[in-house]
């Protein structure tokens, strides 16, 4: 299996782009030729990437925009002789590229360190996820015109680097200095600013994604601008993963750590004791570490603490959907239980969903050493209930 590195870097490359050659950029659905029109609104900014040369009858350009030409590339006006397939003589209008947004993941695919495309494989991603996190790399492909909507609930959107049109800005000087020449308006609007960093996640035992705050735009792109829905499970009472937009069927396990824990050691071990048996040949996992929000008595807002999230997810059906995903989460937490120590795991919880059971809490395992906070509540709740009785004996308490 091809993995990701969990604390390293990950690739993710934009999908869409506003080349001239690109088929679905023309409400045509093809690209102009001789005998047509080419027309650009006049008040889209828009910047075009030109593969080639091409005639044409008449072209209305926008008020604000770049025609980016490779080497050959270029225009020139029809001179009237028969063109074999082109001889309808339309108006052929550039398609509107406002709508593509930065918090779609469907506009969004992991891409390996070398840049090819990961195979779809066995470890996915929680849709936060899916879209570029703070320590990702993003890649626009070299020799790609582009245009998207960075709007978002945080002022900055920090990435590790950025690679567009064959050059890689990797420090926040040279990032700042793209951002003030020409192209930078053309391809980015919104009200986010992205910002370049250059650094990697500095924790070996992972980096939350930082998506969550723009987390309710990811859900809408995903299921509410189309009307799509989440699809109905096939559990009577799906998981709600964390940094995920609909219920699964399946088993999710949250672990609480400790300093030795490696995310990415961790999570090879899962793949190489675990995912690759045959029997769980219908199973697919994610993990990453999430923030979960603390309470106080189940109802103030307190803070967050970071845990790692598993989250298991099976090809079965009827009721059989996630039995698999449930027996692989059994042998993790009994995985844990024999070596969590050793591993840097301090506890974990496991919840599940099937075809044929209610969702809760199957199973949990806490290892015996008590932490010092363990202790000192423990020993909080003795001294004031000492202190109580004591008030009570004397007659000051009723």
């Amino acid at each position: 299996l091809l993995l990701p590195g969990a604390a390293a870097a990950v690739y993710k490359q934009w999908i869409p782009n506003t080349n001239f050659e690109t088929t679905s950029n023309w409400d045509e659905g093809r690209v102009p030729c001789a005998s047509d029109i080419v027309h650009f609104d006049k008040n889209k900014v828009i910047s075009v990437f030109v593969r080639s040369p091409h005639a044409l009858t008449d072209m209305y350009l926008p008020l604000n925009g770049e025609l980016v030409l490779a080497s050959g590339a270029g225009f020139a006006a029809f001179d009237g002789s028969w063109d074999p397939g082109c001889d309808s003589g339309a108006t052929v209008r550039f398609a509107d590229a406002e709508h593509h947004a930065w918090f779609d993941p469907m506009l969004w695919q992991a891409v390996s360190p070398g840049r090819e495309l990961e195979p779809g494989g066995r470890i996915f991603s929680v849709d936060e996820e899916r879209v570029p996190c703070h320590y990702d790399d993003v890649i626009f492909q070299p020799e790609t015109s582009f245009r998207v909507n960075v709007d978002s609930s945080r002022q900055v959107i920090h990435l590790r680097s950025i690679s567009l049109m064959g050059q890689e800005f990797s420090s926040p000087e040279a990032w700042a200095g793209y951002l003030r020449g020409p192209s930078a308006p053309l391809q980015f609007h919104g009200n986010g600013t992205l910002q370049v960093t250059g650094t990697g996640c500095p924790d070996k035992s992972g980096c939350a994604c930082g998506n969550a705050p723009d987390g309710h735009r990811i859900c809408t792109a995903l299921l509410g601008a189309t009307g799509r829905q989440c699809p109905a499970p096939a559990c009577r009472s799906p998981l709600q993963p964390l940094g995920h937009c609909c219920g699964i069927c399946g088993a999710t396990i949250s672990l609480d750590f400790t300093p030795d824990f490696d995310l990415q050691k961790y999570q090879d071990r899962l793949v190489q004791a675990l995912l690759s048996q045959p029997k769980y040949a219908s199973v697919r996992m994610a993990i990453s570490k999430v923030h979960k929000a603390q309470t106080f008595l189940g109802v103030i807002p307190r803070s967050s603490t970071p845990h790692i999230q598993i989250v298991l997810i099976d090809d079965e059906e009827g009721a059989q959907t996630g039995t698999a995903a449930e027996q692989m989460a059994a042998d993790i937490m009994e995985d844990i239980a024999q070596h969590g120590e050793a591993l840097g795991i301090s506890s974990g919880k496991m919840e599940v969903a099937t075809g044929s059971t209610f969702s809760g809490q199957a199973g949990s395992h806490t290892l015996s050493r008590i932490t010092a906070g363990t202790v000192l509540g423990l020993l909080f709740g003795l001294l004031l209930l000492g202190g109580i009785l004591f008030l009570y004996r004397k007659g000051k308490l009723r």
